[in-house]
């Protein structure tokens, strides 16, 4: 019977955190894009104004970021002012708590079809492929080890915290700047 009552705040909790880890992506995105010139390599060729939105179906949580040109991301939050171009929809709120604690690879879940792709399927691989450098460089490596499908082997330590503190800091001020708006 207490489990029966539980259920409903343990779904509301996992809600509030894929929200927030929504949040935190998608500002990391765009901090990925000013900081790393390989991540700016993988955007650089999509075309200027080209919506990627991450969410969870139906109407759960997501994210959504512009490419503004020259490899960079904007993220815009959860609305945008037009139809996306490339949407990764995770079919329930399970599936994406299991991605989003780092529990189950992209790539896995994926596979265990616990998401769709809506758009050019090149576009949605190299979006994950940016997404896996940035789990990469913000994540402890374990854990990285755990959500990307492969830890990029050229990543060194000093290299990682560095980046990782750049974008970071780029997060936070992004943060600021939002709450004091």
């Amino acid at each position: 019977m207490l489990s029966k009552r539980l259920q409903p705040i343990a779904f509301q909790a996992r809600r509030a955190y894929v929200d927030l880890m929504f949040q935190v992506m998608g500002r990391a995105l765009q901090a990925i894009t000013e900081v790393d010139e390989t991540a700016r390599e993988e955007t650089r060729f999509l075309p200027v104004g080209f919506l990627f939105e991450m969410q969870v179906m139906p109407a759960g949580p997501k994210l959504i970021v512009e490419h503004t040109g020259d490899g960079r991301l904007q993220y815009l939050g959860d609305e945008a002012s037009r139809p996306v171009d490339l949407s990764i929809q995770f079919k329930h709120m399970a599936h994406a708590f299991l991605v989003m604690s780092f529990q189950e690879k992209t790539a896995v879940a994926f596979a265990h079809d616990r998401m769709l792709v809506d758009g050019d399927v090149s576009l949605a691989i190299k979006m994950t492929r940016v997404l896996n450098r940035l789990e990469a460089f913000i994540l402890p490596k374990l854990v990285a080890e755990r959500a990307v499908k492969e830890y990029p082997a050229t990543l060194n330590l000093p290299n990682k915290l560095l980046n990782a503190a750049r974008i970071y800091l780029k997060v936070a001020t992004n943060l600021v700047e939002t709450v004091r708006a």
